[in-house]
């Protein structure tokens, strides 16, 4: 009933970066993402996104939508900005109202981009990226994400590459009105239904109190330092058991961890 570090799976990505540090040794590879998963899998994913490209432009599914035609889950997501060059940016949602049928023309055309909500981002920053929300990530930044458990991507826009698209889908479960940020909830980063989130901060020996009816995660995004008997250090997500052992977590220096759990 002791927390225990979740596995990490490296995976390359043609937007990837080789900019790894400081949460892992650079790579000669373009890694672009780190999952953290559990066996048998938990309800949340939670992965470091690394990009030197933008990704593609895409949107993920409800989760009736997703039930429906791939026996899956939905994917809601929320992103927590780590690194940031000068000027890097995200989209989420659209800037004015289309229709289905000029959805599908601007992403053929390439027009999508200029018709996309994009924001100049810096570390700290966190947004929260609802099923049907038409988003992007650029190049220049390291993210944490954290999903619902699926991996269901229809991609809208690829800037040339030649990789698959997915209109047909992607025009059916996009929202085609602008975006409205949503203030989150106060202590925490974000929270849906599917996820609460917040942001901790250790900078003297706590003790660690695991919540009675469900678990939690803890990703380590700055420090390193004891938690019980084990080290820790960023890069480093950490399962919490319910109803587990009380455990002591002595930092080397300050620490800051997103704390996430299925409200």
């Amino acid at each position: 009933m002791l927390p225990y570090r979740l596995a990490t799976t490296a995976k390359e990505k043609v937007w990837g970066s080789t900019r790894l540090s400081p949460w892992y040794p650079d790579s000669t590879e373009n890694i672009g993402e780190v999952w953290f998963e559990a066996t048998p899998p938990l309800p949340l994913l939670v992965k470091f996104i690394f990009t030197s490209e933008a990704l593609s432009v895409q949107v993920h599914p409800s989760d009736e939508y997703a039930l429906q035609h791939h026996e899956s889950r939905g994917k809601t997501e929320m992103w927590h900005i780590l690194r940031a060059v000068s000027g890097a940016r995200i989209a989420v949602g659209l800037r004015e109202p289309l229709t289905a049928e000029r959805l599908r023309e601007v992403s053929l055309s390439g027009e999508i981009e200029g018709l996309l909500n994009w924001i100049e981002v810096k570390p700290g920053d966190t947004f929260h990226i609802p099923a049907g929300t038409i988003h992007a990530i650029g190049g220049g930044l390291a993210l944490c994400e954290i999903q619902q458990y699926s991996d269901i991507t229809y991609r809208l826009y690829d800037y040339g590459r030649r990789r698959e698209l997915h209109l047909d889908r992607a025009v059916e479960v996009s929202n085609l009105e602008p975006w409205q940020p949503e203030a989150p909830p106060p202590g925490f980063l974000a929270r849906s239904e599917y996820y609460a989130t917040d942001l901790v901060v250790i900078e003297s020996p706590v003790t660690l109190e695991p919540m009675a009816d469900r678990f939690h995660l803890l990703i380590v995004i700055e420090g390193r330092g004891l938690i019980g008997a084990e080290s820790f250090r960023a890069g480093e997500t950490w399962f919490v058991p319910a109803a587990g052992d009380f455990v002591k977590i002595v930092p080397d220096g300050r620490v800051r961890l997103l704390r996430t759990f299925v409200p």
